[in-house]
Protein backbone atom coordinates (compact mmCIF):
# COMPACT_ATOMS: atom_id res chain seq x y z
CA UNK A 1 0.00 0.00 0.00
CA UNK A 2 3.06 2.43 0.40
CA UNK A 3 4.69 1.74 -2.75
CA UNK A 4 0.97 2.52 -4.43
CA UNK A 5 0.40 5.63 -2.08
CA UNK A 6 4.08 6.95 -3.37
CA UNK A 7 3.12 6.38 -7.13
CA UNK A 8 -0.28 8.20 -6.56
CA UNK A 9 1.51 11.11 -5.13
CA UNK A 10 4.23 11.01 -7.99
CA UNK A 11 1.69 11.21 -10.59
CA UNK A 12 -0.27 14.50 -8.89
CA UNK A 13 3.09 15.94 -10.87
CA UNK A 14 3.61 13.66 -13.62
CA UNK A 15 3.86 14.98 -17.22
CA UNK A 16 3.17 12.56 -19.96
CA UNK A 17 4.28 14.91 -23.15
CA UNK A 18 2.26 17.32 -25.54
CA UNK A 19 0.81 19.17 -22.87
CA UNK A 20 -1.01 16.56 -20.92
CA UNK A 21 -0.34 16.01 -17.45
CA UNK A 22 -1.91 13.06 -15.35
CA UNK A 23 -3.06 12.87 -11.90
CA UNK A 24 -4.81 10.81 -9.24
CA UNK A 25 -8.01 9.98 -10.79
CA UNK A 26 -10.86 9.19 -8.30
CA UNK A 27 -9.99 5.35 -6.85
CA UNK A 28 -12.11 2.46 -6.54
CA UNK A 29 -9.50 0.01 -6.70
CA UNK A 30 -8.31 -2.27 -7.98
CA UNK A 31 -9.89 -0.73 -11.48
CA UNK A 32 -10.05 -3.38 -14.42
CA UNK A 33 -12.11 -0.86 -17.18
CA UNK A 34 -13.13 2.78 -17.64
CA UNK A 35 -15.03 4.11 -20.34
CA UNK A 36 -16.13 7.75 -21.00
CA UNK A 37 -18.27 9.88 -22.71
CA UNK A 38 -20.20 13.29 -23.24
CA UNK A 39 -19.02 14.26 -19.88
CA UNK A 40 -20.33 11.06 -18.14
CA UNK A 41 -17.81 8.27 -16.81
CA UNK A 42 -18.39 4.57 -15.60
CA UNK A 43 -15.68 1.51 -14.34
CA UNK A 44 -15.94 -1.89 -13.51
CA UNK A 45 -13.86 -3.16 -10.63
CA UNK A 46 -12.10 -5.97 -10.25
CA UNK A 47 -15.77 -7.58 -8.38
CA UNK A 48 -17.21 -7.07 -11.32
CA UNK A 49 -19.75 -4.14 -10.29
CA UNK A 50 -19.89 -1.50 -12.30
CA UNK A 51 -19.86 2.73 -11.25
CA UNK A 52 -20.87 6.07 -12.41
CA UNK A 53 -18.91 8.95 -11.46
CA UNK A 54 -20.15 11.94 -9.88
CA UNK A 55 -17.60 14.92 -8.95
CA UNK A 56 -14.67 12.88 -7.31
CA UNK A 57 -17.09 9.94 -5.55
CA UNK A 58 -17.50 6.53 -7.38
CA UNK A 59 -21.39 5.28 -7.05
CA UNK A 60 -22.05 1.65 -7.12
CA UNK A 61 -24.27 1.23 -10.14
CA UNK A 62 -26.74 -1.68 -8.39
CA UNK A 63 -25.55 -5.16 -7.78
CA UNK A 64 -25.74 -6.37 -11.29
CA UNK A 65 -21.86 -8.02 -12.52
CA UNK A 66 -20.69 -6.91 -15.29
CA UNK A 67 -17.28 -7.35 -16.94
CA UNK A 68 -17.41 -4.24 -19.53
CA UNK A 69 -19.70 -1.15 -19.19
CA UNK A 70 -19.72 1.54 -21.91
CA UNK A 71 -21.31 5.33 -21.63
CA UNK A 72 -22.20 7.11 -24.85
CA UNK A 73 -25.15 8.96 -26.93
CA UNK A 74 -26.82 5.38 -27.25
CA UNK A 75 -26.40 5.71 -22.69
CA UNK A 76 -25.30 3.14 -20.62
CA UNK A 77 -24.88 -0.27 -21.34
CA UNK A 78 -22.79 -3.36 -20.47
CA UNK A 79 -22.34 -6.73 -20.56
CA UNK A 80 -22.36 -9.77 -17.93
CA UNK A 81 -20.09 -12.77 -17.04
CA UNK A 82 -22.40 -14.73 -19.32
CA UNK A 83 -21.97 -12.27 -22.27
CA UNK A 84 -25.64 -10.96 -21.79
CA UNK A 85 -26.38 -7.47 -22.68
CA UNK A 86 -27.68 -4.76 -20.65
CA UNK A 87 -29.07 -0.96 -20.75
CA UNK A 88 -29.24 1.46 -17.52
CA UNK A 89 -32.50 2.02 -17.74
CA UNK A 90 -34.38 5.09 -14.91
CA UNK A 91 -31.65 3.79 -12.27
CA UNK A 92 -31.32 -0.29 -13.17
CA UNK A 93 -29.68 -2.34 -15.52
CA UNK A 94 -32.56 -3.79 -17.92
CA UNK A 95 -31.98 -6.84 -19.68
CA UNK A 96 -31.67 -6.53 -23.59
CA UNK A 97 -32.33 -9.98 -25.10
CA UNK A 98 -31.22 -10.28 -28.89
CA UNK A 99 -27.16 -11.08 -28.87
CA UNK A 100 -25.13 -12.60 -26.64
CA UNK A 101 -21.79 -10.13 -26.62
CA UNK A 102 -17.79 -10.32 -24.77
CA UNK A 103 -17.68 -6.12 -25.25
CA UNK A 104 -20.20 -3.38 -26.08
CA UNK A 105 -19.85 0.25 -27.04
CA UNK A 106 -21.95 3.04 -27.14
CA UNK A 107 -19.85 5.67 -28.14
CA UNK A 108 -21.34 5.99 -31.58
CA UNK A 109 -23.68 8.19 -33.23
CA UNK A 110 -26.89 6.95 -31.10
CA UNK A 111 -25.76 3.13 -32.69
CA UNK A 112 -24.44 0.60 -30.15
CA UNK A 113 -21.89 -2.28 -31.48
CA UNK A 114 -20.07 -5.11 -29.77
CA UNK A 115 -18.17 -8.36 -30.42
CA UNK A 116 -18.68 -12.30 -29.31
CA UNK A 117 -16.43 -14.68 -27.95
CA UNK A 118 -16.14 -15.66 -31.62
CA UNK A 119 -15.03 -12.36 -32.84
CA UNK A 120 -18.39 -11.76 -34.86
CA UNK A 121 -19.22 -8.22 -34.91
CA UNK A 122 -22.86 -6.54 -34.39
CA UNK A 123 -24.47 -3.04 -34.56
CA UNK A 124 -28.13 -2.19 -33.04
CA UNK A 125 -29.62 0.65 -35.08
CA UNK A 126 -29.75 4.69 -33.45
CA UNK A 127 -33.75 4.05 -33.95
CA UNK A 128 -33.59 1.17 -32.30
CA UNK A 129 -31.10 1.84 -29.59
CA UNK A 130 -32.25 4.98 -28.49
CA UNK A 131 -35.95 4.11 -27.71
CA UNK A 132 -35.10 0.75 -25.75
CA UNK A 133 -36.81 0.52 -22.65
CA UNK A 134 -37.84 -2.59 -21.51
CA UNK A 135 -37.30 -6.05 -22.09
CA UNK A 136 -37.70 -7.22 -25.48
CA UNK A 137 -35.84 -8.86 -28.60
CA UNK A 138 -33.61 -6.80 -30.03
CA UNK A 139 -32.48 -6.94 -33.40
CA UNK A 140 -28.77 -6.53 -34.26
CA UNK A 141 -27.19 -6.70 -37.35
CA UNK A 142 -24.35 -8.32 -37.97
CA UNK A 143 -21.18 -6.50 -39.41
CA UNK A 144 -18.86 -8.33 -42.33
CA UNK A 145 -15.40 -9.05 -40.57
CA UNK A 146 -13.87 -10.43 -37.16
CA UNK A 147 -12.91 -8.11 -34.09
CA UNK A 148 -12.01 -8.65 -30.43
CA UNK A 149 -12.44 -4.99 -29.66
CA UNK A 150 -14.76 -2.10 -31.37
CA UNK A 151 -14.78 1.62 -30.19
CA UNK A 152 -17.05 4.29 -32.39
CA UNK A 153 -17.41 7.86 -32.24
CA UNK A 154 -19.87 10.32 -33.25
CA UNK A 155 -17.28 11.32 -35.64
CA UNK A 156 -15.76 9.78 -38.56
CA UNK A 157 -16.41 6.43 -37.94
CA UNK A 158 -15.35 3.02 -35.90
CA UNK A 159 -12.52 1.36 -34.92
CA UNK A 160 -11.79 -2.31 -34.08
CA UNK A 161 -8.93 -4.98 -33.11
CA UNK A 162 -8.73 -8.28 -34.27
CA UNK A 163 -7.10 -12.03 -32.66
CA UNK A 164 -4.14 -10.82 -34.51
CA UNK A 165 -3.75 -7.59 -33.35
CA UNK A 166 -4.71 -5.80 -36.03
CA UNK A 167 -5.87 -2.35 -36.52
CA UNK A 168 -8.87 -1.59 -38.65
CA UNK A 169 -11.29 1.76 -39.18
CA UNK A 170 -14.80 2.24 -41.01
CA UNK A 171 -16.81 4.56 -41.36
CA UNK A 172 -21.01 3.89 -40.17
CA UNK A 173 -24.16 5.20 -41.10
CA UNK A 174 -25.78 4.69 -37.54
CA UNK A 175 -29.66 4.61 -38.56
CA UNK A 176 -29.12 1.45 -40.64
CA UNK A 177 -25.90 0.06 -39.28
CA UNK A 178 -24.30 0.37 -42.63
CA UNK A 179 -20.68 0.16 -42.83
CA UNK A 180 -17.57 1.08 -45.81
CA UNK A 181 -14.80 -1.65 -46.43
CA UNK A 182 -13.09 -1.92 -42.89
CA UNK A 183 -9.70 0.13 -43.64
CA UNK A 184 -6.16 -1.63 -41.99
CA UNK A 185 -4.63 0.73 -40.31
CA UNK A 186 -0.70 0.09 -39.60
CA UNK A 187 0.31 -0.57 -35.51
CA UNK A 188 -0.94 -3.32 -33.41
CA UNK A 189 -3.10 -3.12 -30.56
CA UNK A 190 -5.09 -5.22 -28.08
CA UNK A 191 -7.59 -2.71 -26.92
CA UNK A 192 -8.93 0.67 -28.97
CA UNK A 193 -10.63 4.00 -27.78
CA UNK A 194 -12.20 6.90 -29.74
CA UNK A 195 -13.83 9.85 -28.39
CA UNK A 196 -17.02 11.73 -29.23
CA UNK A 197 -14.63 14.16 -31.46
CA UNK A 198 -12.97 11.35 -33.17
CA UNK A 199 -9.54 11.16 -31.31
CA UNK A 200 -8.40 7.93 -31.11
CA UNK A 201 -5.87 5.63 -28.51
CA UNK A 202 -5.17 2.41 -28.75
CA UNK A 203 -3.11 0.28 -26.06
CA UNK A 204 -0.74 -2.72 -27.00
CA UNK A 205 0.36 -6.04 -25.66
CA UNK A 206 2.85 -4.50 -23.44
CA UNK A 207 0.70 -1.72 -21.95
CA UNK A 208 2.05 0.85 -24.07
CA UNK A 209 -0.64 3.86 -24.85
CA UNK A 210 -0.40 5.50 -28.71
CA UNK A 211 -2.86 8.25 -29.76
CA UNK A 212 -4.06 8.42 -33.86
CA UNK A 213 -2.65 11.56 -35.06
CA UNK A 214 -3.51 13.02 -38.60
CA UNK A 215 -7.48 12.33 -38.42
CA UNK A 216 -9.51 15.07 -40.29
CA UNK A 217 -12.69 14.48 -42.32
CA UNK A 218 -10.37 13.42 -45.60
CA UNK A 219 -8.47 11.11 -43.98
CA UNK A 220 -10.71 9.83 -40.83
CA UNK A 221 -8.26 6.82 -40.45
CA UNK A 222 -4.86 9.16 -39.50
CA UNK A 223 -1.93 9.04 -40.60
CA UNK A 224 0.59 8.09 -37.92
CA UNK A 225 0.97 7.28 -34.48
CA UNK A 226 2.60 9.01 -31.37
CA UNK A 227 3.24 7.01 -27.90
CA UNK A 228 2.47 8.80 -25.43
CA UNK A 229 4.23 8.11 -22.15
CA UNK A 230 2.81 6.01 -19.02
CA UNK A 231 4.30 5.43 -15.60
CA UNK A 232 3.22 1.70 -15.82
CA UNK A 233 1.84 -0.96 -17.81
CA UNK A 234 -1.75 0.24 -18.45
CA UNK A 235 -4.52 -1.84 -19.16
CA UNK A 236 -6.90 0.64 -20.21
CA UNK A 237 -7.82 4.23 -21.78
CA UNK A 238 -10.92 6.11 -22.77
CA UNK A 239 -10.88 9.65 -23.77
CA UNK A 240 -13.81 12.45 -23.59
CA UNK A 241 -13.43 16.22 -23.67
CA UNK A 242 -9.79 16.86 -23.37
CA UNK A 243 -9.66 13.81 -20.39
CA UNK A 244 -7.80 10.91 -20.84
CA UNK A 245 -8.76 8.37 -18.26
CA UNK A 246 -5.90 5.39 -17.98
CA UNK A 247 -6.58 2.65 -15.81
CA UNK A 248 -2.72 1.20 -14.50
CA UNK A 249 -2.56 -2.68 -14.74
CA UNK A 250 -2.53 -2.55 -11.13
CA UNK A 251 -5.76 -1.32 -11.22
CA UNK A 252 -4.82 2.57 -10.43
CA UNK A 253 -7.09 5.51 -12.20
CA UNK A 254 -5.53 8.06 -13.58
CA UNK A 255 -6.89 11.15 -15.05
CA UNK A 256 -4.50 13.17 -17.89
CA UNK A 257 -5.22 16.51 -18.72
CA UNK A 258 -4.88 16.28 -22.42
Amino acid sequence: MKAIAALLLMLNYLSVGHGGICMEGPQQFPAVQIDAGQGKVVMTDSNNYAYFLIGSQWYKMGLLTLKHVSVGPAGIWGVDLNNRVYEYVAGSFVFANGESLRQVDAGGDGQVVGVTDTSTIHCLQSTIASVYREQSTLSWITLPGLLMYVSCSTKYGCWGVNSAENIYFTKVTPSTCGISDWIHVDGLAVKVETGTDGSVFVVNRVGAVYQRQGIDSRTPQGTSWTQIPMPSRISHVSYDRGNLWVVTDNGTILKCLY
